[in-house]
């Protein structure tokens, strides 16, 4: 029995582990400078009446005046009201310009990818310029040119409380497909053909195909694209703060822009610590709910 081998025991920073742990060493750092860091330090930030020199530690009191705050829940119910309305309709469209753009060439495929893809990676203030001129309030704008061939007069799209959330869904709409397109086009050129040759043999047709055989296949793009989208129309600053900078009588304040508005215009960091922690626990929730529900038959 004393000459049975017995498993070598090798210390956890030696060989093939020690060179793992310096592979992820990089990755590691950045994380927990850029990431842990910074979230531990908003939690404590969080808990003090902030100022530079000599913050006052009060709780839980800015969570507790984030949540009686009228203006924090209008600015959420805005954000949920632009994640619906963007949200579902981005991915469907994303969807149907996908469909029709599989059967073409590669060299044509690659032309609408690169169309759809580019105000991905324009600058975000230039895109703003662009769409205020398209929703210019005066005659010469794009918008108001367009329903002035059906006799509506000019509006002042991002003046007025009842059009200026519509003018930033319509914003989404039209300028934000790039990634969902090239994700779909993957997962359908990623369809094994003799699905399609079995459901043909059955008579399938094409919304039938689509139906039985695309749709289930792309479940899992769905999936990521659903949770990717909701958490990034939850996040949404950059079109707020550009197009309307939250107005008019705070029809378009989004979270993030109220957090923004908070830290850099009112110079209360611990509110608006607290609020970015009440918005990261909303966006947890509801991605949770999402894999919960949305991801019982999905498979990676």
């Amino acid at each position: 029995m004393d000459n049975i081998a017995k498993p070598i025991k090798r210390k956890k920073f030696q060989g093939d582990a020690m060179w793992g742990y310096a592979f992820i060493a990089v990755s590691l750092i950045v994380f927990v400078l850029f990431h842990a860091y910074p979230v531990v330090s908003a939690f404590i930030i969080s808990m003090q009446k902030y100022k530079p020199l000599g913050s006052t530690f009060i709780g839980f009191d800015n969570y507790a005046n984030s949540l009686k705050d009228a203006l924090f829940w209008k600015a959420m119910w805005n954000t949920v009201v632009y994640t619906v309305l963007t949200v579902p309709v981005n991915l469907i469209l994303s969807f149907v310009l996908a469909i029709l753009i599989l059967p073409l060439r590669k060299k044509t495929q690659s032309f609408f990818k690169g169309i759809y893809y580019l105000p991905m990676v324009a600058s975000g203030v230039a895109l703003a310029v662009v769409w205020l001129w398209i929703f210019d309030p005066m005659e010469g704008g794009i918008m108001n040119h367009v329903i002035a061939l059906f006799g509506i007069e000019n509006q002042n799209w991002l003046g007025q409380s009842a059009t200026a959330m519509f003018s930033l869904v319509l914003m989404s709409w039209l300028s934000s497909h790039g990634t969902s397109i090239i994700i779909y086009l993957a997962g359908l050129l990623g369809i094994d053909e003799t699905y399609y040759e079995a459901a043909e043999l059955d008579g399938a047709g094409f919304f039938l195909k689509l139906w039985h055989i695309v749709i289930p296949c792309l479940r899992p793009a769905t999936l990521f694209l659903l949770v990717t989208g909701v958490i990034g129309s939850f996040q949404v600053f950059q079109n707020a703060f550009l197009m309307t900078g939250g107005g008019p009588n705070h029809a378009t304040t989004m979270v993030g822009l109220l957090i923004f508005d908070n830290a850099f215009t009112l110079f209360d960091f611990g509110k608006a610590a607290a609020q970015s922690l009440l918005l990261a626990l909303v966006i947890g929730v509801i991605a949770f709910i999402q894999f919960k529900f949305a991801g019982r038959d999905v498979e990676y």
